[in-house]
Formats: C-alpha cells, sequence, structure tokens
C-alpha cells in the first residue's frame, strides 16, 4: 500500500477524494448506459463494474473498518463487486462482469453516493492514521480505474461495427499529414533515426524515495550497479513500426521470443492493436482505431505507436538491432525530472508526437503518452514484504509472468505516475497504451 507523508493531511485527503471520486463520474458522462454494460474481452470489465468496484474498495477497506456503525449498503455487493481478494470474499468470473444487469446504474449511483457519504463523515471526524493511509490507498486505487475505464471504453467501442468515438477527433486531427510536423520536417527524419542519450551507469538508488504516496510493490528503496547505457530521447513511431510491418517483421520468427512467435501465430497478429487496414493495402491503407474515432497512419504517422504487446516491443528492438531498457535504466534516466507530459489531465486522450523529432533535446516522452515495456521481470525488491491481511492481495500475487512498464499514458491521472511507479502486465497484453523506448 501507501506511505502517507507528512504533507498529505487530513484535509488534503479529503480535498484528493472528492476530486477523485468527481472525475471518476465526469469519464463516464459521453457513456449511455448500453455503453456501460460492454464487456469486451475477459481482461476487460464494463464501465458500470468499475463504477461499483471502486465503492466497494472504500466500503470493504476503510467503511467497515473505521466508521463505527456503518451498515452496507447492499451485503451481495460485498462478493459481487469483488475484484481478486480471494482472502476477503468469494467472487463471481471476471469474464462474466458484464451479465451483471442488475443492479441497475441507477443503484450502482446510489451505491457510490452512500459510501462517499459514509467517508465523508469519517473524514470530519478524527480518522486514525491507518484509516488516512487507506482511504488515499483507494484514491490511488481509483486512479488506476480510471486509466482501466478508459482502456476498456476503446476496446468496447473498437469491437462496435459502428466504431463509435468516446470524444470528436482533435482540430488537428482534421488535417492530412503527421500533426506538428510539416511533411518535409517528416521527410528529412526516415524511420530508425531516433537519437540516443548517453547514461554513466554505475551505483544508483532506485525505488520509493519517501517523497509522497506509493504502493508497496515500490519498496524498499535500494541499490542496483548500472553499466553504461543510452536510451532513445523519444518513443518508436506509429511510421516506424509501419516500416517494421512493411519489412515483414511479422512473418521472421528469428526476430520473436518463443513465446512471442507462439502468439503471433495463434493470434494472427500482423499489426498493432487497432490497426486495421482495407483491401489488403498492409503499407499505405492502415487506419488506426482511438478515443476520438478512427483516424488514418498518415495523421499519426509521428505520433508514438501503441497497443502493443512486450514481444512485439521485443521484436521491433531485435529488428532495429537495439533492445529494451531494463527498469532500473529508465528509472535512473529520469531522476529529478518533473512527472509531467501527455497524461489524462491534458485531454487529449491519445500519444502526441514528441518534440524531439524537430529539437535536438532529451530523453522526451518520459512522462505520459504510452506506458513502456521494460525488459525487466515483475519481481518484488530485495526484502519487498506485501501488507497484512487481504490488502497484501494487491500487486505482490502477481509477481509472477508479467513485466515491468514504466512512465505512465496519455490516459494516466497526473497526480497518480511518479519515477518509481512499476505498472506491470503479461508480456502478451496488447489492449493497454504500451509503446517502445530502445535502448543500447
Amino acid at each position: 500500500m501507501s506511505t502517507t507523508s507528512p504533507c498529505n493531511t487530513q484535509l488534503e485527503i479529503a480535498a484528493q477524494f472528492r476530486f477523485v471520486r468527481r472525475r471518476t463520474l465526469a469519464l463516464c458522462e459521453p457513456l449511455t448506459p448500453e455503453d456501460m454494460m460492454v464487456q469486451s474481452s475477459a481482461e476487460a470489465s464494463p464501465a458500470k463494474w468499475h463504477l461499483a468496484h471502486t465503492a466497494w474498495f472504500f466500503e470493504s477497506f476503510v467503511l467497515g473498518a473505521f466508521l463505527p456503525g456503518y451498515r452496507p449498503f447492499n451485503p451481495d455487493f460485498q462478493w459481487l463487486f469483488n475484484s481478486y481478494y480471494g482472502s476477503f470474499a468469494a467472487f463471481p468470473e471476471k469474464r462474466l462482469r458484464a451479465s451483471f444487469s442488475r443492479p441497475s446504474l441507477d443503484e450502482v449511483l446510489r451505491y457510490r453516493r452512500h459510501v462517499d457519504e459514509g467517508v465523508d463523515r469519517l473524514l470530519v471526524g478524527n480518522p486514525p492514521p491507518e484509516a488516512l493511509k487507506r482511504i488515499e490507498l483507494g484514491v490511488n486505487h481509483e486512479e488506476q480505474h480510471q486509466e482501466l475505464l478508459l482502456t476498456d471504453i476503446l476496446q468496447a467501442f473498437f469491437t462496435n461495427p459502428l466504431r463509435p468515438a468516446y470524444l470528436p477527433p482533435l482540430p488537428e486531427q482534421e488535417k492530412a499529414g503527421a500533426p506538428g510536423l510539416d511533411s518535409e520536417t517528416w521527410e528529412s527524419r526516415k524511420p530508425g533515426l531516433i537519437v540516443f542519450q548517453d547514461f554513466s551507469g554505475g551505483l544508483r538508488e532506485t525505488g520509493y524515495d519517501g517523497e509522497g504516496f506509493c504502493f508497496d510493490n515500490e519498496l524498499p528503496r535500494h541499490r542496483v550497479w548500472l553499466e553504461p547505457y543510452a536510451l532513445g530521447r523519444r518513443l518508436v513511431t506509429c511510421g516506424e513500426f509501419a516500416a517494421f510491418i512493411a519489412d515483414g517483421g511479422y512473418r521472421k520468427p528469428e526476430l520473436w521470443l518463443s513465446a512471442g512467435w507462439d502468439a503471433v501465430k495463434s493470434s494472427g497478429w500482423q499489426a498493432p492493436l487497432y490497426w486495421t487496414h482495407e483491401n489488403g493495402e498492409k503499407n499505405g491503407g492502415w487506419k488506426i482505431f482511438t478515443l476520438r474515432g478512427e483516424l488514418p497512419l498518415a495523421r499519426l504517422e509521428a505520433s508514438p505507436v501503441s497497443h502493443v504487446s512486450f514481444y512485439e516491443a521485443d521484436a521491433y528492438a531485435r529488428w532495429a538491432g537495439r533492445r529494451l531498457p531494463a527498469e532500473f535504466e529508465w528509472e535512473a534516466a529520469v531522476e529529478n525530472q518533473p512527472a509531467t507530459g501527455n497524461l489524462l489531465d491534458s485531454g487529449r486522450l491519445l500519444p502526441a508526437p514528441s518534440a524531439a523529432l524537430v529539437q535536438n533535446q532529451g530523453p522526451a516522452q518520459l512522462f505520459g503518452d504510452c506506458w513502456e515495456w521494460t525488459a525487466s521481470a515483475y519481481l518484488g525488491y530485495p526484502g519487498f514484504k506485501p501488507l497484512p491481511g487481504s490488502l497484501g492481495e494487491y500487486n505482490g500475487k502477481f509477481m509472477s509472468g508479467q513485466m515491468v512498464l514504466r512512465g505512465g499514458s496519455c490516459v494516466t491521472p497526473a497526480s497518480h505516475i511518479r519515477s518509481s511507479y512499476r505498472n506491470f502486465f503479461a508480456p502478451e497484453t496488447r489492449w493497454q497504451f504500451s509503446s517502445i523506448r530502445l535502448a543500447l
């Protein structure tokens, strides 16, 4: 879970709680009740379920433990909206969440108001430090689900034959060509010409530095040895990844890890998720589906490639004669950098071209735009200890068969990300906003 720093006072945590709860509802405003029932795959969840589960978290781990006389809104919700906390209660199979036509959306919204009122009553009193820590954890948990909600809506709308847009296109998307770059500039920078920045390596400290909130998987802070290395100053673009496709990247087993090649064959991968083409025009006819509708590749050519698996990222790096960075190389590179970038708060909701394409600067896009796959398996740090009780299932139980991603994406709340933040997914995962930064 968390460490509540001295700067996170009771009033500040209360303000964070109310802001985050309002923003979740605001993210659902473009959706119809029917939209909020869609579960497009076993790894996704309906928006209505996200609304209920985030309320469940506060009810289960805060109100039930710390608000005297609290009565659950509905005893059945204690197991119905449990995600994976097996030591807390039984729970339905994840793939069945789209079948929860009852409770109704109205009842779920009443449930949220009931929980909000309970947390407000707790906060106006003198809650113990552990209650404040759990409220802060619940806020960060809900921010994770805000990102997941948008990620799941993108997939739900992609599976709809009408391909509806979550929001209208940005003004720049109405124009032909790569946004933010004129055609001459783009043509002068052919795919593959990524500039690298050198880092000296050495003995470095990594992990949570004691400022603000952190999850337990960011602890304890410890030392690592890094050999000298270099990182690409920006993320790989859609145009560069299109060159990999055109060169037969998805047809060359020598570029792929064994499990990755199995995934290519079994799933029929020919391009990143949400890339489609018409009439067999695999090179010139690509379109990319986004939260702002379907757009031709030509308008996103300079934007970071997104929705690639670890296997695709690794294969691209091998094709380019490079590699993926280790998670500690990435963290050392962003040390002392502000966690700012194209995040949820920008309102863009899709990756943006990097200024490093037209300026001799870098590294860029360290935070926001897309999560960056690393070459590091998701494991506990030396001395890692999960939290006691059911909250110990939050992160530690997933430390097997997952790879670490760093940096946040265009749908990550700005207050949620930091240099020590460790995201993790199975290597075949493609539905997240995930991209590639090359290393040497």
